[in-house]
């Protein structure tokens, strides 16, 4: 197992938490002409980072065992509340801060020795 591969998927997951917040602002605004919806400058680098951490992703995973993906993929769920509250001003409801702990404590349970 090639720690770096795994440090490069964190990584791309904190990419996918910035597009998904910047899908999000793209949502809350309003625009003239419904196509501008989808062609803006935050849907298109969202969906740029999102193709880009899918091709990375899928290299990494030859050099990463199966099994640490969808626990490092969890992750993203942690990063996308710290960046809703900082960027979007968002407030964390109780049931999201529940949700966060669950997933954190099933990540840190799951990589135990």
């Amino acid at each position: 197992m090639n720690k770096m591969y795994m440090l490069l998927m964190f990584v791309c997951t904190f990419f996918s938490a910035i597009s998904q917040v910047l899908l999000k602002q793209s949502a809350n605004r309003t625009y003239k002409h419904p196509v501008l919806e989808y062609l803006n400058w935050r849907v298109l680098v969202a969906y740029s980072i999102f193709f880009t951490v899918l091709l990375i992703n899928t290299y990494a995973y030859t050099q990463v065992e199966m099994k640490y993906g969808p626990v490092i993929d969890a992750f993203t769920y942690v990063f996308v509340l710290l960046l809703s509250v900082g960027i979007l001003k968002e407030k964390v409801s109780r049931g999201k801060m529940i949700g966060n702990i669950i997933i954190v404590l099933g990540i840190i349970i799951y990589t135990l020795p």
